[in-house]
């Protein structure tokens, strides 16, 4: 039986969802890669005036979050709006690190390594 959606579904967007916030609009979408999995694209999209063309133009910065990563980033989300909501830090056993991994690896500047 064929696929009611076609053949060609690499990144076929599934539902999207656009959030005004001030200067900047952000774009939730779900897309499906051709094995049928399901993951979140979130852009952040600023209309900027660029001087030395004299025009309009977009500013755009893109995330890509797989399903497998969703309660960690909804967690860590949520810890960082309630510190900004109460100031209070997290505690460290609230924060879930991957096996294997310290507190100190997760520093930005050790995540490439």
């Amino acid at each position: 039986m064929e696929d009611f959606r076609g053949k060609d579904r690499e990144k076929e967007e599934v539902y999207s969802k656009a959030v005004k916030a001030g200067k900047r609009t952000y774009f939730m979408d779900v897309k499906e890669t051709k094995a049928g999995d399901l993951y979140l694209t979130i852009t952040e999209s600023k209309r900027i005036f660029d001087e030395n063309l004299n025009k309009f133009s977009y500013d755009k910065h893109k995330i890509f979050l797989y399903k497998e990563d969703f309660e960690n980033f909804v967690t860590g989300l949520q810890q960082t709006i309630r510190f900004i909501e109460t100031g209070e830090m997290p505690k460290e056993d609230d924060e879930p690190l991957p096996d294997g991994m310290t507190q100190d690896d997760m520093e930005f500047e050790n995540l490439g390594k």
